[in-house]
């Protein structure tokens, strides 16, 4: 996902978790409907769920979504694949070969070996003018391209045809260990090539396909994307002769699904924002009838006939901010303290047993329990207890006892708790954090404040002493997650820019260690880096991870090859209706 996507993501991510529902089938990374190609009949259309039909289909300018992400990767080429455990791997219809100087030789470059039958839709080849003319759009250096500027592309010296026109070597000016992120998705030439074609949106004019699906009709009024078959590809045919994307608002999905008028829909946000009696536009009334509403939600999407739902972490995770210069938390000793009392595992439990998920908290601010690397450092912060830093932080246990807030100055610790307003999750791991920190003699308040003014009004500005939110991650966090650690720094009128550091602490260690990991190009060392990293973040106690989040997707039990995908991605061209289904 990228930057211009992770705020909006940050506040959506969360994801219901009801209690009194028995467990369902517990699912490891990705829970696909699996089938063998030969088992995938020819042709039928597949309806899919979207929020809307994207604005741009450029996952590089301010407009892109989500959605805007899912269709490129239809459309266009990826040029590395991740596994379930964020394991990139080069796609074989796109390289035959990918490879980068060794460790210590100077300068870094990526040597790309082009499959020779891929070309663009029009009979163009792939070829080193589209990755010249995607790095000088992303690069930062023009500012006449108005976009994002992804990492690793301002790290690059040269980009050049190799030894054929099948060959590609792209030069760093320091050595860039994720490049294997880079040029995924790849436009054509053509799309980036001017500050005039990149800016302008990317939709219902864009015909050129390097992917298995081409546009065949963009309807933006009639919310429906309808990809068909590309006759150019060259590798495995499509299975599917369409896929339509239908804009379906997450309120109307169960009755979709129900109606028959969808095949694939992810669930997220229509369990943990169900309604009581399925008015969608009404809030519920209370905690209670929130997390009633949510239980019947998950329910009846367990329920619908011809349906199976697909559970699985999502590469995105929960997790609670600490405002670092906000009140008794500038205090380390008071952050740490937070952080101690914090009981992930069961945190991770109400949230996640519910849904049929292991409960598996998080001990890791960088890598995900499914991810590979992983390993829990929440221990590096100490041992020492809640109760031990609150008293070296002045806040003295109040006499009627352990549940009753600590007091200092004559002032009570009391925190307020930042959620999104309508969350069934939120709210129950607020009523949980509620619950364990009043242990620890912290009393506080949640404060439900509608998605729209989550950022903008109290992250961005400072305005909130605890949030819990999640964040969207990546396979490649030395580069794509720095932001949420990097330390703020002073902007020209003296005010610290925080960026996405909404947590407002951090160390010029572990920006280092960050760069670190970025420029280490062997593995086993840069993994080595991105653990120190994670522990000093513990130390400082700028946040604490919670749980992975999960997915929810209902998927037809006739379709093959869709369901929730964790960290890999949908192979389009295997999707299709199973024979004899």
């Amino acid at each position: 996902m990228r930057a211009n996507q992770l705020t909006a993501a940050a506040v959506a991510l969360l994801l219901a978790g009801c209690s009194g529902h028995p467990a369902a089938t517990v699912a490891q990374g990705a829970d696909v409907t699996a089938a063998d190609r030969a088992q995938v009949g020819e042709g039928g259309t597949l309806r899919w769920a979207v929020d809307a039909v994207p604005a741009t289909l450029n996952v590089f300018q301010s407009a892109a979504t989500p959605d805007s992400a899912l269709l490129a990767h239809a459309l266009l080429p990826s040029l590395f694949r991740l596994d379930q455990h964020a394991r990139p791997a080069a796609d074989p219809d796109y390289l035959t070969a990918a490879a980068s100087t060794p460790a210590g030789q100077s300068p870094q470059t990526v040597t790309y070996r082009l499959n020779p039958k891929a070309v663009w839709s029009d009979g163009t080849p792939l070829s080193a003018a589209d990755f010249t003319a995607q790095w000088h759009a992303l690069s930062g250096t023009d500012p006449a391209y108005q976009g994002e500027q992804p990492a690793g592309y301002a790290a690059i010296a040269a980009v050049a045809q190799g030894a054929d026109a099948h060959e590609v070597k792209v030069t760093f000016k320091q050595p860039y260990a994720p490049w294997r992120a880079l040029f995924s998705p790849l436009y054509p030439a053509a799309a980036t090539g001017t500050p005039a074609a990149f800016n302008q949106p990317l939709a219902a004019a864009f015909r050129t396909s390097g992917g298995p699906f081409a546009v065949g009709a963009y309807d933006s009024p009639g919310g429906r994307v309808s990809l068909v078959r590309n006759p150019a590809w060259w590798g495995d045919a499509p299975k599917a002769q369409a896929i339509d994307f239908l804009a379906t608002p997450a309120a109307n999905r169960l009755d979709a699904l129900d109606q028959g008028k969808l095949d694939v829909a992810a669930l997220a946000d229509a369990v943990d924002h169900a309604a009581p009696g399925g008015v969608a536009a009404a809030a519920p009334p209370d905690a209670a009838a929130m997390v009633q509403a949510s239980v019947q939600a998950l329910r009846r999407a367990e329920s619908l006939p011809g349906l199976a739902l697909h559970r699985a972490p999502a590469p995105a995770f929960t997790q609670l901010t600490l405002n670092a210069t906000r009140g008794p938390l500038a205090d380390l000793n008071v952050r740490r303290a937070v952080a101690r009392a914090v009981d992930r595992q069961k945190t991770a439990a109400a949230a996640l047993g519910p849904l049929g998920l292991t409960a598996v908290p998080l001990g890791n601010h960088l890598l995900m329990a499914d991810q590979d690397g992983y390993q829990d450092n929440s221990r590096s912060a100490g041992d020492t207890t809640a109760a031990q830093l609150l008293d070296q932080a002045g806040w003295k246990s109040n006499p009627a006892g352990a549940a009753s807030a600590r007091t200092k100055d004559g002032k009570d610790l009391t925190l307020g708790l930042l959620i999104p307003d309508g969350s069934a999750t939120a709210r129950r791991t607020a009523d949980t954090l509620t619950a364990q920190l009043a242990e620890a003699g912290i009393t506080v308040h949640p404060q439900p404040v509608p998605a729209a003014a989550f950022v903008k009004d109290h992250l961005a500005t400072g305005d909130y002493d605890l949030a819990l939110f999640s964040w969207p991650v990546t396979a490649y966090p030395a580069s794509d997650e720095r932001a949420y650690y990097a330390k703020p720094e002073p902007g020209p009128d003296g005010i610290p820019v925080i960026g996405r550091n909404y947590a407002r602490t951090g160390t010029e260690e572990i920006d280092h260690l960050f760069d670190q990991a970025t420029a280490e190009l062997d593995p086993t060392a840069q993994r080595a880096l991105l653990q120190q990293a994670d522990a000093r973040i513990w130390q400082l106690a700028h946040s604490v991870p919670l749980f992975q989040r999960p997915d929810l997707v209902a998927v037809r039990t006739t379709v093959a090859g869709a369901g929730a995908y964790g960290f890999t991605a949908p192979r389009f061209q295997d999707l299709g209706f199973r024979k004899g289904a």
